[in-house]
C-alpha cells in the first residue's frame, strides 16, 4: 500500500489555487520507475529516497522480482506533497506522523487537517517576516539609488 492522496487543485479560503501534481514522466499507465528515474524526476538522491523509506515516510514501495525498488505514478504523487511539506519547513518527525494518519484511514480527517493547519499558520507567520524584510531591502535598495542620483559626478 502506497501513501497518498489524490485531491484535484482548487480554490483555498485565501483564494489562491492550490495545483495538482505536475505531470507524470509516463502518464499512459506505465508507472514503474526505478529509483534512479525517481531520483532524476523529483531531485532527490537515492539516498534520500531509502531514508524517506526506512523512517517510514514511503512506506510500502513496491519491489521487482528482483528486489528492485519500483515507485509508481502515485508515489510520485506523494513525493512532490512531501517536497511541499520539506518547504513549508515541517519538521520531518511531523511528515512522518502525517504520513502515519493517512495510512490509519479517514477517520483521521481531523487530526491530518489539525497538523496541516498549524503548518499553515507556522508559513503565513514566515510569509509575514519575510514581506517585512523585503519592505527593508526596498527601502535600503531606494535609498541607494537615491544617494547615487543625488551624489556629484566625479571627474578623472
Amino acid at each position: 500500500m502506497t501513501v497518498i492522496e489524490s485531491t484535484p487543485a482548487r480554490m483555498s479560503p485565501a483564494g489562491l489555487c492550490t495545483a495538482p501534481p505536475p505531470p507524470h514522466p509516463r502518464p499512459d499507465g506505465r508507472d514503474r520507475y526505478t529509483i534512479s528515474e525517481v531520483s532524476a524526476w523529483t531531485g532527490l538522491t537515492v539516498h534520500t529516497l531509502r531514508w524517506y523509506e526506512r523512517i517510514g515516510l514511503m512506506p510500502h514501495i513496491d519491489r521487482s522480482h528482483t528486489g528492485q525498488r519500483r515507485f509508481t505514478n502515485r508515489d510520485l504523487d506523494w513525493l512532490t506533497f512531501v517536497g511541499k511539506l520539506r518547504l513549508t519547513g515541517m519538521p520531518v518527525a511531523d511528515m512522518v506522523r502525517y504520513a502515519e494518519l493517512v495510512r490509519e484511514g479517514e477517520h483521521t480527517f481531523e487530526q491530518r487537517q489539525e497538523l496541516l493547519e498549524r503548518t499553515r499558520t507556522d508559513v503565513r507567520a514566515r510569509i509575514a517576516e519575510l514581506r517585512d524584510t523585503l519592505a527593508v531591502l526596498d527601502h535600503k535598495i531606494d535609498f541607494y539609488a537615491g544617494a547615487r542620483d543625488r551624489a556629484p559626478e566625479r571627474t578623472a
